[in-house]
């Protein structure tokens, strides 16, 4: 049986592109940002289908960037692919001192605090939201800073869900032309904060959990949109009372 490519063929062939391809030749760091982050979403996208073919297609896609920006890094004598493989090695055996260096176990977070001068070194600006929530909770957890259990982060929600009903009853509602009041759009954040913290302390990443929510939403309002072309309801125009009643059946269904 023929022995399957490794990653000194891969290295080699990226190395082969950009001696021999005009295009491959004249990309930076800074040109190939959208495709690195590109390929990491249809990466997320194939997990989402739960389809191999595709994940391991893309996850090709994926590697052709770590081996590109090695490559163009070795070019500049910056560092080479060994250089990463070396770091990559070092960290991996760092994070599991229980493993590999006769130490015990610890919580990655509770390590990586000993290093950090601030919980938002490191941490990319343009993180998605919800995930960026999750980690600067995260590591503040990992320097002591969180409830004991998942009780009073549920009562920081409940307190939170308090202070945004205040201000609507104060009237902080949008302005005409869609504008947020900014007191509520405060409180607002803090109670989205709050949940967020609460799903951590639950087990739960609150990016999964709200994107398998807008999944089964969408589903659930295609199936209204099913029923009310099979009944002849104008779904523009029906109203909430009909809607809703949909909406049970899908739910039922």
């Amino acid at each position: 049986m023929q022995e399957k490519p490794g990653l000194e063929d891969t290295l080699a062939l990226m190395k082969d592109l950009r001696r021999r391809c005009e295009w491959d030749a004249a990309q930076t760091h800074e040109s190939l940002r959208p495709y690195l982050l590109e390929e990491a979403y249809e990466v997320d996208d194939a997990i989402r289908a739960g389809n191999d073919r595709l994940l391991r297609e893309e996850l090709g896609d994926l590697l052709l960037q770590v081996l590109f920006h090695s490559v163009v890094a070795e070019e500049r004598g910056a560092f080479d692919f060994g250089d990463v493989a070396e770091g990559f090695l070092r960290k991996m055996k760092t994070r599991h001192p229980h493993l590999y260096e006769g130490g015990e176990r610890q919580r990655w977070e509770e390590m990586k605090a000993k290093k950090r001068d601030s919980i938002v070194d490191g941490l990319p600006a343009d993180l998605p939201s919800l995930h960026r929530a999750f980690r600067l909770q995260d590591r503040a957890a990992g320097i002591g800073f969180d409830w004991p259990d998942a009780t009073g982060a549920a009562e920081k929600v409940e307190e939170e869900l308090a202070e945004v009903r205040e201000e609507v009853a104060r009237g902080g509602l949008p302005s005409a032309y869609g504008v947020p009041d900014e007191r509520l759009e405060e409180e607002l954040g803090d109670l989205l904060f709050a949940v967020v913290n609460l799903s951590r302390k639950l087990g739960v990443h609150p990016s999964l959990a709200l994107d398998k929510a807008n999944v089964k939403f969408a589903a659930r309002f295609q199936g209204i949109e099913r029923l009310a072309r099979e009944r002849g309801i104008d779904v523009k125009s029906a109203g909430l009372d009909v809607l809703d009643g949909l909406w049970e059946e899908v739910k039922k269904g």
